[in-house]
């Protein structure tokens, strides 16, 4: 608990001090032309009209129509300037205003003034005969006459100057008591903030964090800080303005401006509150769906749960499509329920956001069509080494856009998924666990050499060669007799595809080992005539420097058919 509570009591009594300073500014509300009871009341239609109110310091006495000739505001700002000047004549008494009744008007008229006159057309709007509307206006500018006169009084005006004073002064004194309060606050805050952010540093190590943490900590505590400050000035500035007749007008502007679009706000979300309730009720409904959703297809993926005809990979893409289009439908049905979904604005943002994803979403539509068609025709798998076009490796990641693949190299790859679709894929894994993967490789003898002992070497050469697969045995092809030497094919299986470049390595070692032991010499690439010397390595050169006489492959470890 942050120490000196005694100011955390002292801000709750500045509070209660700005409320009660707030609730004795005086309050003069603004009124219109009311019909007495009995009366029709005015309908909507009255709308149709053009209307202006007639103001006297701030204060709405009621509202008067206009003419193609005198329109409603030139009307309304001539009515108001006679009640201002039959105010100012103070020999006139308030009560002398009559209303003077004739055939087409009721007019208001005093002791040397005519104030404003009240047609029949004017009482048609309200609904109400016009002699009546007329006696219900003499009642409001008699209203307005007493308070302008009496505002303006020397008593008034001094005791009103006094009240800003004070207000003013007590303004000071809480903006004096916020700063105490605040520094006060922000010693204790960071007495506090020290000790847990440095208890958090020793616990993860990390200085940025912790620097980020505090802060945020501080603009928030500045923040409030100044909303406080506003609070004060906002109140205090208002009630000073509505102390005087002249500035009354403006203080009751300046409160507007908050409170309408507060009220408005206010308003707008009551009216909204069914519509927010029926979408709450749709959200916990579709969230509730989605999680029964998902441990079924989660249960399918760990094979839980078994369906015929539909292999377990195809669980989470089915689930993600089947989401998207639960979460489509929640939001067809909640879309007329959103506040503000009918208005033209609304509209109007919902068909510019679908023209710009219509224009740039061609491709990305495209590759995830491709993505989940790859998935649901079982092209490859997570781990599956294959070959696209002139790229090669490992597929860690199948996304909805796009492929990752891993090369030899260990390089990671991205390849489209629309790039895929179009081009053509081996895969190296699909039947390398059941049926085996075949490694194949070629060499050139010359005629001289017998066909079955060069099968026998490239036979013997398979065997030395770790991870290969003794069952199904390896085989040879004869692929074609040229021009200068024969073309053998040496085909051996593995289960391991992902160490394709190791064991074709680890193969060509130990062919050109057998080659070299048996002088055996390999014609290829090309041929034109028999050398001084047999191309062959003896093997006592085998090792020569730098090479080392540690194994390091099968064909160190094995031994010749002779025994050497």
């Amino acid at each position: 608990m942050i120490p000196h509570a005694r100011w955390l009591k002292l801000a709750h009594a500045l509070l209660c001090v700005s409320v009660a300073v707030v609730l004795w500014a005086p309050r003069v509300s603004a009124t219109t032309v009311a019909p007495p009871p009995g009366a029709v009341p005015a309908i909507d239609d009255a709308a149709a009209f053009e209307l202006a109110p007639v103001t006297v310091d701030g204060v709405e006495l009621f509202r008067v129509r206009g003419t193609m000739a005198l329109p409603a505001a030139e009307r309304a700002k001539a009515i108001r300037e006679r009640i201002k000047t039959l105010a100012g004549d103070r020999t006139i008494p308030t009560d002398s205003l009559r209303v003077i009744e004739s055939a087409d008007r009721s007019s208001l008229v005093a002791p040397g003034y005519f104030v404003m006159a009240v047609y029949d057309a004017d009482g048609e709007i309200e609904r109400v005969p016009r002699h009546v509307l007329a006696e219900t206006a003499r009642n409001k500018i008699v209203q307005s006459v007493k308070m302008y006169r009496e505002d303006r009084t020397p008593g008034v005006l001094l005791a009103n100057t006094l009240r800003a004073v004070a207000v003013a002064l007590g303004a000071l004194l809480l903006l004096w008591l916020t700063e105490r309060l605040f520094k006060r606050l922000r010693g204790g805050v960071r007495r506090q903030l020290d000790t847990r952010i440095e208890r958090l540093r020793s616990m993860t190590g990390r200085v940025a964090q912790t620097e980020t943490l505090t802060a945020l900590i501080w603009g928030l505590v500045t923040a409030l800080r100044v909303a406080w400050i506003v609070v004060i000035a906002y109140f205090s500035l208002n009630i000073v303005l509505g102390f005087y007749p002249w500035t009354r007008a403006l203080s009751r502007r300046v409160f507007s401006i908050v409170l309408d679009p507060l009220q408005a706000m206010g308003t707008a979300f009551v009216d909204a509150l069914p519509g927010l309730v029926f979408i709450a009720i749709l959200w916990i409904v579709t969230r509730y769906v989605l999680k029964v959703i998902h441990a079924f297809f989660d249960g399918v993926g760990q094979n839980k749960i078994t369906l015929s005809g539909f292999d377990s990979d195809w669980a989470l893409p089915t689930y993600r499509i089947t989401r998207v289009l639960i979460v489509a439908f929640a939001i067809v049905l909640a879309y007329p329920y959103i506040p503000g979904s009918g208005s033209d604005a609304f509209k109007g943002v919902s068909v510019f956001l679908g023209v710009i994803f219509s224009l740039g979403s061609s491709s990305i539509v495209a590759n995830v069509i491709a993505g989940y068609s790859l998935i649901y025709r079982r092209t490859f798998k997570i781990g599956d080494r294959i070959s696209v076009g002139d790229i090669t490796g490992q597929v860690t990641n199948a996304g909805a856009l796009v492929t990752h693949l891993r090369t030899i190299k260990n390089e990671d790859i991205i390849v489209p998924n629309s790039l895929i679709m179009n081009s053509n894929v081996t895969n190296f894994s699909t039947l390398a666990a059941s049926k085996g993967l075949i490694l194949h490789t070629t060499v050139g003898i010359g005629y001289e050499t017998p066909w079955r002992q060069v099968d026998a070497m490239l036979k013997l050469a398979a065997e030395r060669t770790p991870d290969l697969l003794k069952d199904p045995p390896p085989f040879i092809l004869v692929l074609s007799l040229g021009d200068f030497a024969v073309t053998y094919e040496l085909n051996v299986y593995t289960d391991k595809p992902l160490e394709q470049a190791r064991l074709y390595a680890e193969l060509h070692r130990n062919v050109l080992d057998l080659f070299n032991e048996y002088g055996v010499q390999i014609m290829t690439p090309a041929y034109e005539g028999d050398p001084e010397a047999p191309k062959v390595v003896p093997k006592d050169a085998w090792f020569a420097p730098p090479a080392s006489r540690l194994p390091s492959s099968g064909a160190e470890k094995g031994k010749t058919p002779a025994g050497e």
